[in-house]
């Protein structure tokens, strides 16, 4: 049975989409919107009809009440005789006239409206009872009431499916403008450790997601670059674990392919034991480089002598740089708050460097200086040597794990394993510092700061 989700792809719980919360947003936005519209619209149509029904009734009562008080001079028979003079301008209305004392007088007999507006007013005359007559006008607005409540509907079906039709709208162009979003997913999913140079790559360049992007790429360069290294330390291990193992099987498995004499049995120990401190050696440097990648932090004590420890260093290889026909000299001296057994073993790491490269006959020299990129306030270690140039290209590698400048990677008789210059580098980032090479002229210049000691 198949699974829905790629193999690689972990099975996450999906929220709710962007383009379907964004719709729901814009399209209730929108029928509120629409709505306060109709209502306003509505509104003001019934504000007009109600201001001209209120005309209209007030100008039929002026002619009205004029009419009725000329007629009324006639007495009850003469206005009754003249009613039906008043039906031009009492259409689409009811009128009731009754007597000062209350009683009828005159009503239209019509079936009442259903929907009306209505006014009273009083036309005095001395010759009618009670002298007056009160008048109730009431106008028909049942069209009025009609075209009222159609325009309700009309409004209501308009802000309804222009909602809808909006919301629509809305939704096609958030998908669209969404679209790279899904790209850049079916991107990022693309991406696996076969594939570590693949890049994100905006179909429109937008100002939201350009940074976003920029950002991941940059991540992903540095991701490609830590892997990479880490493909390439995993091999310089295993290669550099093997020739010692290869050695330790194979004086093993020849010492017990016969009966050995006991001095020869020694040899094989101690050539077996030279092989394990080579071993022990690379996992004691592999472990302090791990713990170094770690962030760790070199435990700063009371400020110390360098040019002190280069001389103590310069003691431990004396044999060697005699063996070599080398001299040793230190210039400059500064008191730094260092981890003093640290920076005695970069120094070291760096004379050994040196002493195996420099001419014979040749004098190394290790330089304090101040560092001028640090304001003053740093310092650096420079050890110097005279012998073959280091090629241009070789220089931002030397202090890289298991790099070795020459075309074999081991050479005849090499003891050092290729972790010397990656612990300098390890060691001057623990003081706050950096490394540095420079080979020109048969001159070559290693070395690294130490950066000002920080609260």
């Amino acid at each position: 049975m198949n699974s829905p989700n790629p193999p690689n792809s972990p099975c996450l719980p999906c929220g709710p989409s962007i383009a379907q919360r964004l719709s729901r947003a814009m399209v209730l936005l929108m029928l509120v919107g629409l709505g306060v519209l109709s209502v306003a619209k509505y509104s003001v149509i019934a504000m007009r009809m109600d201001v001209d029904q209120q005309a209209s009734l007030q100008e039929k009562s002026q002619y009205l009440a004029q009419a009725i008080g000329i007629a009324c001079e006639s007495g009850e028979p003469g206005l009754l005789q003249r009613m039906t003079l008043f039906d031009p301008v009492r259409s689409s209305t009811r009128m009731q006239v009754s007597r000062g004392d209350g009683s009828m007088l005159f009503r239209d007999d019509m079936a009442p409206f259903a929907h009306s507006r209505s006014t009273t007013f009083d036309v005095p005359t001395e010759r009618m009872v009670g002298g007056k007559v009160s008048v109730v006008l009431e106008l028909d607005t049942t069209h009025d009431h009609r075209i009222l409540r159609e325009a309700a509907i009309t409004l209501l079906m308009t802000t309804l499916f222009g909602a809808a039709a909006a919301g629509f709208a809305i939704q096609w162009l958030v998908r669209r403008e969404l679209r790279p979003l899904l790209s850049l997913t079916r991107q990022m999913d693309a991406i696996s450790p076969q594939r570590l140079d693949q890049r994100l790559v905006v179909e429109r360049t937008s100002k939201e997601l350009d940074p976003w992007v920029a950002q991941f790429n940059a991540l992903m360069d540095r991701l490609q670059s830590a892997y990479q290294q880490l493909e390439a330390f995993n091999a310089d291990v295993a290669h550099e674990l093997r020739t010692p193992l290869t050695a330790l099987i194979g004086q093993t498995e020849v010492a017990l392919s016969r009966e050995r004499s006991t001095d020869s049995l020694c040899d094989t120990l101690a050539s077996n034991l030279e092989e394990m401190q080579r071993l022990s050696a690379i996992v004691n440097d592999m472990l302090f480089l791990s713990q170094a990648d770690r962030g760790a932090v070199a435990r700063r004590n009371a400020p110390v002598s360098l040019a002190e420890l280069a001389h103590q260093v310069a003691e431990f290889h004396e044999g060697v740089l005699d063996e070599a026909g080398l001299q040793l000299t230190v210039e400059g001296d500064a008191r730094v708050s260092v981890d003093a057994p640290l920076v005695k073993r970069a120094i070291s790491n760096l004379m050994g460097n040196a002493s195996r490269f420099a001419e014979p006959g040749s004098t190394v020299q290790v330089k304090i200086q101040p560092d001028a990129s640090a304001a003053g306030q740093g310092v650096r270690v420079v050890v110097e040597n005279r012998g073959a140039v280091i090629e241009p290209q070789h220089l931002p590698h030397l202090f890289d794990r298991f790099f070795r400048a020459e075309a074999s990677r081991v050479c005849s008789g090499e003891t050092h394993h290729g972790l010397g210059l990656a612990i300098v580098a390890a060691i001057a980032r623990m003081h706050a510092g950096s490394t540095f090479a420079h080979s020109q002229d048969q001159v070559t210049q290693i070395g690294f700061t130490l950066g000002p000691l920080r609260a």
